[in-house]
């Protein structure tokens, strides 16, 4: 029990010593450089402010083409060790997949305009 306490020390002496020195010989920071990507350029719009509805629809979208993507290759190449089952099935993902297409066209999410 006291190896642990006399760890438990040492610990708490090693980090206060490595965060008392980083503010003593570090350098000072800044402003400009505390802000987002330190790039000095003052954000247009708050960092929490809402979103418009139809970028859900395109990130429905985007994830329906990421899963498909993510779950195509590995199932290309053991397909052939699977046989006709894994077609099936991978039908099946990809209706699934279809149906979030179909509403993100629905939603208008497509149309340039």
């Amino acid at each position: 029990m006291t190896a642990v306490l006399a760890l438990l020390a040492l610990l708490v002496a090693l980090v206060g010593t490595l965060y008392g020195l980083s503010s003593l010989l570090g350098r000072a920071r800044l402003v400009t450089g505390l802000m987002p990507f330190e790039s000095g350029i003052a954000p247009q719009q708050h960092a929490v402010s809402r979103y418009h509805a139809r970028w859900y629809a395109i990130t429905i979208l985007f994830l329906a083409f990421d899963m498909e993507m993510i779950f195509m290759y590995p199932w290309a190449v053991v397909v052939a060790d699977m046989g006709p089952g894994a077609v099936v099935e991978m039908f099946g993902f990809l209706a699934v997949l279809l149906v979030g297409v179909v509403y993100v066209w629905r939603e208008g999410a497509l149309r340039w305009a």
